[in-house]
């Protein structure tokens, strides 16, 4: 795929541009000397420079600067101050660049057969020279600007600190004292090179007597021997090496050798990696020519002319696997990028891509064409090349998928050595490769404290690896690009070519072909050794159009061009996928001809479990889309195919997040069955790529952005999905998926949990099995087969508990360089630190001595969580997988990786994702305490709770729900003991129980915090209590439930849910004495409620009853004793009825100001005599059936005869009746009433659930409140007027009791009346 990255459009002409290797960084300088710091990622300017000019931000900002610091103005003019003059080069330099730089040089170095034993051994990362800096370096005629991207603070280098020449080129030296510090070079004009160091900033070196002229380019690399070298070119032709090895203090260096390279000058110089041999370099002239360089011999190899008549301004060595022979890139002033296939050999140079079709079509105008001023491919990401254009900056992507062509082969068992198959040009090979050292520091070993204090076993370092390369003498048709792919048992090899389209499958024990045949794609079964093709005819090839030539010839290619791709369009969807098995014999049979019914065109294969395949769906193509495909398609064999199937046959504009999510991610992939070859399930969005456990149990599809991880096993479940994005491939090891990414390794830690589908597929397995069994025994015996004997049974069903899944995500490797901060132990220990920081405290020191020997034997333990990361090895991988205990890696010039999985916190986790949890365990004593608990819910996450709990720095907190989890209930009682620190409260004879809990008059501290913690964790308790029950562990529920009784007797500690649950469980248990004990502690704390019900549950009427009438809720006391007869239901009524009348009494009074009041007094009815004072009655509520208590004792007394049909009789009480059609709570019949007045007979009754007290009205006369319409409350006062008017009084309730409203009765205008809401609570609620 070739897709457009990144563009920023630009008003003025990028002649300079660099890429930094590990951020997203680009710098570019135009036309007009301003320079520019992008992220392309994110599309953001980062910083903007004038540097050819003053530029007055920058010139201001260091003044305030030096005004903060306190300095005074220096007589002097500021070095900010001077004109930087035309802008040469630019560049970033920080620890990555300083790494990487000397990393691609070694490599390079080692590829070598005579490279020397210090260059192809593992290479050490370089101490931190930069301490986290980040500096923007610009070359400028007049001085050179460094500037800190990190606290923006910059220095200015003005020449005549170099001599006062002018500044051309420069290059950052690898190899650098610590005294020096980091070294830059720099090119002058008089031809000498000056090296200035970036710690005192003075000149340190001189390189004289190279060149005549001026210094065009400079250039580090290293020679097989070892020695690093600079090399420098000229304006005067000659191409001059330097030592660059700084042993010696010579403060002037002459030249090792000098070349005469190009006629009129050097224009620029680059290192080329050779596959197998010495590095390369490659130069560039103003002659026009190209000229490749031997470093071994420094003869020429080879000299062309890229494009006629046209200069080259950039090169760049490239190396991509989708275009296995195209080794140099190199940009002229015009519209493409040209590649030169087998520079060395036949020198062909081909157009890689217009650039002009991949932009916006809007950007460039119409009778504008797009010039090419400057390129640079990334250095660690080869499929990512930037280009300064006449119209901005672009970035082109060119298929970031594609993979080398090697292929693992599976390791026999016992054997230490691995081996992969890979092909290069026409010939298939095979490496082998292994660790050198013979102490694997990955196997099991215990590891030791180096010299420096770090733990050896998860040494960041690259481990040694041990390689051999061997040809196959079995030849390859071939050399175009191909993919490799193994079947599941390793005994075949198949090679695709989908350019030609063409494919073979090779037997790998004696490398003979037992298939081939026309198919563009191929995917292989992981059960059993059959395979998918998609055969295809071969499609006439699309004519290259060649420049300059006339229009009709032009029309007449035009014309072939559009035929050749309807062919080709027409052979496509003609395909169709063919199932093929391999047989023990190794003969090929035909399955199945054409899979699937659809009759779209397929457009891609992925093999596994399932067979998928992914069709072409119909979606318009823009105008620019269609020139861009066939600018591809164009190319030739050597370069990138002509088929539609190749991978850079598809466009992307590269604003794809600006699409919907249903046209980014089109539902055309459909998976298809290997047996029956029906499709299974419905369409998908198409993944990138596909990658299938051995065992059938996980299965990961790819998408740009993230991966789908989903579980096979009993059925297909969604597991969840991590976001990784741009991951090129991947492979399971068991429970691990190990993915690569252009820039990181990552590993994926997966498990599927316990569902409930689980849980029934096992129960039907179980029945299934029964009857299978039950079935055999018919067959065998017959029907007596199928009496049975009845018996005592025993049932043993094991409690299996819901699980959730879980991904979990670690990375292992990346670009990034590795912080100076040390990640291990530093012993012995250390005063003082090199930057002179204060010694760490004594605590620290003593805290990490000790944590050495946790493990016991002297083992050093790691103290991080997870190692720190190792360096990715550069450009696309392919993941061999786990051999040994260790990752292993393929690059694109065919060298093995290792990347160690010896850190405790990644061993465990690994060990514990293979099923050996016990092992994983052992592992853990070399990791830090700190960290058990973080390993303990990995492996809880696992389903390895009872293994979890062997980890010995786990907490209680996590300890007790693991051993809740393994249904360890002794532990979990010992660890809630020990949390809630209640391990003496509740025993006899302590003094520390109820009694003394209740009578804290001198506070003691220890069972204050007793009673704190068993609250803390009342919910703990109560599972506990639950899970002991349900496992018959009556010991450890009686335990727990002493605590929580306990803790239960103090005022506010528990919930009253809580409290409840306690009675419940402790009359479960038969604590009757404790239960009694509990009631009687409640009642004392005012919970009245809770203690009733407590009470109810121990079966207790009078205790129950007392509950209710020591804690004040009288009316439930009323209830409960006229529900079950009890003797004292007349002194409770009384005292209930005292209350009521008191709290009536003394009601609050409305506050009024004196206008309303003295209006409400004109109002109210006028006594007309002493007497009629105490006509106001006495309020009595009664139980239905219960005669008045003041019959007896008040002497009836008649009303005028004037008010005798409407007045209250003072001696009739208020009723409560029962409707008999309304029933609440049945466990205590309460009583649903209605008040009767003395208001006439027939007056209506109403229904009654809770009854609550209506105060009285205040003197004035005004209502309390009101409520709703349902209910409304009648006013306890004799104001006829608001009576019927309906205003009502507020209800006030008596206790926390649920209440009912009585609703009035309506009287005469001219009456008084007595109404009231009754408070009748449940005992119960």
């Amino acid at each position: 795929m070739l897709r457009l990255r990144a563009f920023r459009p630009s008003s003025e002409k990028i002649v300079k541009i660099q890429l930094h290797p590990t951020h997203p960084w680009l710098v570019t300088a135009d036309a007009s000397d301003r320079v520019s710091v992008w992220n392309w990622e994110h599309r953001q300017i980062i910083y903007e420079l004038k540097a050819g000019g003053v530029d007055e931000r920058r010139l201001v900002g260091a003044k305030l600067e030096k005004l903060a610091e306190g300095e005074l103005d220096s007589k002097g003019k500021p070095t900010e101050a001077m004109r930087g003059g035309s802008v040469k080069q630019v560049n970033f330099y920080d620890d990555d660049i300083r790494f990487w730089q000397l990393w691609c040089n070694r490599s390079a170095a080692a590829e070598a057969p005579s490279a020397v034993n210090n260059v192809t051994s593992a290479f050490t990362s370089l101490a931190p020279s930069t301490k986290g800096r980040h500096f923007l370096v610009i070359c400028c005629e007049n001085k050179a600007i460094f500037l800190d991207l990190v606290t923006m603070r910059g220095r200015d280098v003005l020449k005549q600190e170099l001599d006062n020449k002018s500044l051309l080129c420069m290059e950052f030296l690898c190899r650098s004292t610590a005294r020096d510090g980091p070294l830059v070079a720099f090119g002058g004009s008089d031809g000498v090179i000056r090296v200035l160091s970036m710690i005192t900033w003075k000149l340190v070196r001189r390189y004289t007597g190279g060149h005549k002229g001026s210094i065009s380019c400079l250039m580090t690399f290293m020679a097989a021997s070892g020695e690093a070298l600079l090399v420098s070119g000229g304006s005067d032709g000659l191409l001059v090496h330097w030592s660059a090895d700084h042993g010696q203090d010579s403060r002037e260096l002459v030249p090792k050798l000098s070349l005469k390279a190009h006629d009129g000058g050097v224009v620029a110089v680059e290192l080329s990696r050779v596959i197998g041999g010495a590095p390369q370099l490659i130069t560039i002239g103003a002659d026009k020519a190209l000229a490749i360089w031997d470093t071994i011999s420094f003869k020429e190899l080879r000299r062309i002319k890229p494009v006629p008549k046209l200069a080259c301004h950039s090169v760049a060595s490239w190396c991509h696997p989708r275009a296995p022979n195209l080794d140099i890139l190199t940009c002229v002033k015009d519209s493409h990028i040209w590649a030169i296939e087998h520079p060395t050999y036949s020198a062909l140079t081909r157009p890689l891509c217009e650039l002009s079709s991949l932009i916006p079509p809007q950007v460039l105008a119409p009778n504008k064409k797009l010039r090419v001023y400057c390129m640079v491919a990334h250095p660690l990401q080869p499929h990512l090349v930037a280009t300064g254009t006449n119209i901005g900056v672009i970035i082109s992507e060119f298929d970031a998928m594609s993979l080398p062509a090697v292929a693992p082969l599976p390791t026999p068992s016992g054997n230490r050595e691995h081996s992969a198959v890979y092909v290069v040009e026409r010939e298939l090979n095979l490496l082998n490769f292994q660790l050198s050292n013979t102490a694997n520091l990955s196997l099991g070993s215990n590891g030791s404290l180096s010299e420096t204090g770090k733990y050896k076993g998860d040494s960041a370092e690259t481990l040694h690896v041990k390689q051999i390369k061997k040809h196959i003498s079995t030849p390859v048709p071939h050399d175009s690009y191909c993919v490799l792919s193994v079947s599941s048992s390793g005994k075949y090899l198949a090679i695709v070519w989908p350019d030609i389209p063409y494919f073979s499958i090779y037997k790998v024990s004696d490398w003979t072909i037992v298939d081939s045949g026309s198919a563009r794609l191929l995917a292989w079964d992981t059960c059993r050794d059959r395979f998918a093709i998609l055969e295809s005819a071969l499609a006439p090839r699309i004519p290259i159009i060649p420049k300059g030539v006339s229009s009709r010839k032009a029309k007449e290619a035009a014309a072939a061009a559009a035929q050749a791709a309807a062919a080709a369009a027409s052979a496509a969807s003609a395909a169709s996928v063919q199932v093929r098995i391999l047989l023990d014999d190794g003969t090929s049979n035909i399955l199945m001809r054409s899979v699937g019914s659809r009759s779209e065109p397929v457009i891609g294969l992925h093999g596994g479990a399932l067979l998928g395949v992914a069709y072409r769906t119909s979606r318009r193509i823009s105008p620019v889309a269609a020139t861009a495909i066939s600018t591809i398609q164009s190319m030739p064999l050597s370069g990138f195919g002509s088929s539609a199937g190749s991978s850079f046959s598809s466009f992307d504009d590269g604003f794809s997040s600006q699409r919907s999510p249903a046209e980014a991610a089109p539902q055309n992939f459909q998976l298809y069955s290997w047996e029956t070859f029906e499709p299974v399930g419905g369409l998908l969005p198409q993944p990138e790529w596909t990658a299938w456990d051995q065992t059938v149990e996980y299965c990961a599809f790819a998408y740009q952005q993230y991966i789908v991880i989903s579980s096979l096993r009993p059925q297909y479940r969604y597991l969840g999905d991590v976001a990784i994005p741009y991951a090129t491939g991947a492979v399971w090891h068991r429970r691990q998926l190990f993915v690569a990414t252009p820039t990181t390794i990552e590993c994926v830690f997966v498990d599927a949990g316990v569902a409930a589908i689980d849980i029934e597929t096992r129960r039907m397995k179980e029945e299934m099995r029964m009857k299978e069994a039950q079935a055999r025994a018919v067959v065998e015996h017959g029907e007596l087969a199928l009496i049975t004997v009845e018996g005592p049974q025993t049932s043993t069903q094991e409690r299996i508990k819901l699980r959730p899944p879980m991904l979990q995500v670690v990375r292992l490797a990346s670009f990034q360089h590795v912080p100076s901060v040390p990640p291990f132990l530093t012993l012995p220990k250390q005063t003082k630190v090199d930057d002179g920081d204060l010694a760490m405290p004594k605590e620290m020191e003593e805290k990490r001595v000790s944590e050495i020997a946790v493990g016991g034997g002297g083992v050093s333990v790691a103290v991080t969580r997870f190692p720190s990361e190792q360096k990715r090895p550069v450009g696309p991988l392919v993941v061999v997988g786990v051999r040994h205990g260790v990752l292993w890696l393929i690059d694109r010039y065919m060298c093995a990786h290792a990347l160690s999985l010896s850190h405790p916190g990644i061993r465990c986790r690994c060990l514990a994702a293979y099923g050996d949890a016990v092992s994983a365990v052992k592992w853990a004593s070399r990791l830090g305490r700190e960290h058990h608990d973080d390993l303990a819910q990995f492996m809880l996450g696992m389903g390895y709770a009872t293994e979890a709990l062997h980890l010995p720095g786990i907490s209680k907190r996590l300890e007790f729900d693991l051993a809740m989890q393994s249904n360890d209930l002794k532990r979990a009682l010992q660890c809630l003991l020990t949390m809630s620190n209640s391990r003496d409260v509740g025993q006899d004879g302590t003094g520390l129980g109820l009694n003394d809990i209740l009578n804290l008059t001198a506070k003691k501290e220890n069972i204050v915090d007793a009673v704190q913690g068993i609250v803390k964790f009342a919910k703990e308790f109560l599972d506990l209590i639950d899970a002991a029950d349900a496992t018959a562990q009556a010991d450890i529920a009686c335990e727990a439930l002493k605590r929580l009784a306990a803790a239960g007797s103090v005022k506010g500690a528990l919930q009253g849910y809580e409290l409840r649950g306690l009675a419940l469980r402790l009359a479960n248990h038969g604590e009757l004495t404790r239960l009694s004990g509990l009631v009687n502690n409640l009642i004392s704390v005012g919970l009245g409620r809770e203690a009733a019900f407590s009470a109810a549950v121990l079966g207790d009427n009078a205790l129950m009853e007392k509950a209710w009438q020591d804690t004040g809720m009288l009316a439930e006391s009323v209830l409960h004793a006229h529900a079950h007869g009890r003797p004292t239901l007349k002194n409770l009524v009384q005292a209930w009825n005292k209350m009521l009348q008191k709290g009536a009494e003394h009601s609050p009074s409305t506050k009024t100001d004196a206008a309303a009041a003295f209006l409400a007094s004109l109002e109210e009815p006028k006594l007309t005599s002493l007497a009629d004072a105490g006509k106001k009655p006495t309020l009595e509520i009664l139980p239905p059936g219960m005669p008045s208590l003041s019959a007896l004792v008040t002497s009836q007394k008649k009303p005028g005869p004037g008010t005798q049909s409407s007045q209250q009789q003072a001696s009739k009480p208020l009723q409560l009746e029962a409707p008999p059609a309304v029933i609440s709570e049945p466990a205590t019949a309460s009583i649903t009433a209605t008040t009767t007045a003395t208001a006439p007979e027939n007056a209506p009754s109403s229904s009654m659930a809770d009854v609550e007290i209506a105060p009285p009205q205040s003197e004035a006369g005004e209502p309390h409140g009101s409520v709703d319409d349902k209910a409304p409350i009648p006013s306890s006062g004799s104001n006829p007027d608001l009576v019927t008017s309906g205003e009502n009084a507020a209800p006030t309730s008596t206790g926390n009791t649920e209440s009912t409203e009585v609703t009035p009765q309506k009287l005469d205008s001219q009456g008084s009346h007595i109404t009231g809401t009754v408070p009748l609570s449940d005992a119960f609620a």
